[in-house]
Parts: C-alpha cells; sequence; structure tokens
C-alpha cells in the first residue's frame, strides 16, 4: 500500500471516529435538553440548571466544530478558540457576581471546567 492510500485510510478511520463522537454528543445534548423540559421545575438549584445549560452549549460548540472538520477536513480552532476563550471569561464573570449564592458543589464543578477551559485555550494558543 502506497503512502496516499495509507493517508486515505487515516483520514477514513479519523472521520469515522469523528462521526461517532458527533453522534454521542448530539444524543447526550438531546437527552440534557429533554431532561431540562420535564424537570427544570424540581431543582431548587438555579446554578444546577445553568450548569447543565453551559454544558450543553459546549456539546453544541463541539458539534459544530466536529461538523466543520468532517465537511470541510480544517479544524476551525479558531472559532473554538474564540468560543472557549467568551466562555472562559462569561463564567469569571458569573462565578464572581454568584459565588456567594451557589452551593460548594456547583461552585467547585464550575472552578473545575475553568480549569479546563484554561487548558485548551492554552493549547490551541
Amino acid at each position: 500500500m502506497d503512502q496516499d492510500n495509507r493517508s486515505r485510510d487515516d483520514r477514513g478511520l479519523e472521520n469515522e471516529r469523528r462521526i461517532d463522537h458527533l453522534i454521542s454528543l448530539v444524543e447526550r445534548k438531546t437527552r440534557t435538553e429533554r431532561h431540562l423540559e420535564e424537570h427544570s421545575d424540581i431543582s431548587d438549584s438555579p446554578e444546577n440548571i445553568q450548569h447543565a445549560k453551559d454544558i450543553n452549549q459546549q456539546r453544541e460548540n463541539e458539534i459544530q466544530n466536529l461538523k466543520n472538520i468532517i465537511a470541510h477536513g480544517e479544524n476551525a480552532s479558531n472559532n473554538y478558540l474564540e468560543n472557549t476563550e467568551k466562555r472562559f471569561i462569561f463564567t469569571e464573570g458569573y462565578l464572581n457576581h454568584n459565588a456567594d449564592h451557589m452551593d460548594d458543589e456547583a461552585f467547585k464543578n464550575a472552578k473545575i471546567k475553568q480549569e479546563h477551559r484554561k487548558e485548551q485555550m492554552d493549547f490551541l494558543k
């Protein structure tokens, strides 16, 4: 097998994995949306609802990124970096403004997510 065929096969396998991941993301996003629609009234924590919405927004961004990669063969990392920076700044403001009203677990989870975003931004720069 020559180099071109191997490279094509590798891209095909990468796209298969991307499509599987895309399907998984869409399924999780849909389940979370349904859960929020059906059960948002029983949660006594607006922070938990906001956290679920934030996660779904991240999933939507990742879905769009995967669609671009699969469709165009390009990694739209500049848009992903820009979106991650926006989410980081928004969440920092949210945490600074609402830290006193958040339960400890939600605050801890949000801080961990912020650390992850910081790592992603460093990686993409």
